[in-house]
């Protein structure tokens, strides 16, 4: 009986260890791209990952930090990533120019966070300042491609303002050793670049300013994502968000996250970041949902990159680079 009792058991365990794998959906794998490094502004992502809810959807994301708007638009469009974040307007302006076959799924800030920034007592107060200074920034970042579209609106040549090549970590200790005189940087690193010079404080010139109209950061895909693997951008997307939500609610806990996965940040300049982002994501009187594009609104900002000379009259239409059929509705 004890011999036959045995085997019975031995079956039945056998038979549980190979079914218990098979009744679990494995993950599916998901490659992402931030938008500029691992700066609190991006942390949502780590946060989305960190409370489970990219698991909880199926999700298993592997975080790469980008290296700015442009690089993640062409690495998005050559399916070297699945989904990143892109500046809106650049994403506009490079699709328009080099017909990447990319589109966004959803606004990340319902308005713009690019902008210059200097210190105080470096002559730069106003947008007329900035004629004649150096700008320290990375070749094809949201800030450069977007200055001429800002410099039209504050009637300044864009082209007697000299943008100097710059690794974008060393940005905040270049403007603190006088190296250049602003940078192009987001409004949320306002504690970032005060940090760096060790109290002084920061001028901000944001760019929304003077165009209201431009959408921030977008979550951004492949054409050929959005078309053939629906679900998962629907997914994808919806789990995101859901990070990006949690984390504006519950700013004092983004840095520690984020430091969690990237060591080498400062929890409590994360945390403050993404507290300024808060009324970005969701501005007062905005009633749309977190990550909510319009066609309104987006042919108007077209508009206004047609008017501003940053692209060419019919040259994009709002359709052919937002997936308004899979935005937050």
């Amino acid at each position: 009986m004890r011999k036959a009792f045995s085997v019975v058991l031995a079956v039945l365990l056998a038979v549980t260890a190979c079914a218990a794998p098979t009744g679990q959906k494995a993950l599916q794998k998901v490659d992402y791209l931030t938008s500029f490094g691992t700066f609190g502004r991006d942390a949502y992502v780590y946060v989305a990952k960190e409370k489970g809810f990219f698991e909880e959807a199926g999700l298993d994301v592997t975080i790469t930090p980008g290296t700015g708007s442009v690089d993640v638009l062409k690495l998005v469009s050559a399916g070297r990533a699945d989904f990143g974040v892109a500046d809106f307007t650049a994403t506009a302006i490079t699709t328009a120019k080099e017909k990447l076959p990319v589109t966004v799924l959803a606004a990340i800030q319902q308005r713009s966070l690019a902008a210059i920034v200097a210190l105080e007592g470096n002559g730069i107060s106003t947008p007329a300042d900035l004629v004649g200074k150096k700008i320290g920034d990375q070749p094809g970042s949201t800030n450069q491609v977007m200055f001429p579209v800002y410099a039209k609106a504050a009637g300044i040549d864009p082209a007697k303002v000299q943008f100097v090549p710059s690794a974008p970590p060393a940005l905040p200790q270049l403007l603190a050793a006088g190296q250049v005189d602003g940078i192009g940087q987001f409004v949320v690193g306002k504690p970032l670049i005060e940090a760096a010079a060790k109290g002084r404080k920061a001028v901000v010139l944001p760019y929304g300013d003077l165009v209201p109209d431009l959408y921030g950061n977008a979550l951004v895909s492949s054409k050929d994502v959005v078309q053939n693997k629906p679900e998962l951008a629907r997914t994808f997307m919806t789990a995101l968000l859901k990070g990006l939500e949690y984390s504006i609610e519950h700013p004092a806990e983004v840095g520690p996250i984020l430091k969690k996965y990237q060591p080498t940040q400062d929890a409590d300049v994360a945390s403050a970041e993404v507290g300024l982002m808060a009324p970005y994501v969701k501005p007062v009187n905005y009633s749309g949902r977190v990550g909510g594009v319009t066609e309104a609104r987006v042919e108007k900002i077209v508009s206004t990159l047609v008017e501003a000379g940053a692209i060419p009259a019919g040259s994009l239409a709002p359709d052919d680079f937002v997936s308004f059929g899979s935005s937050p509705k």
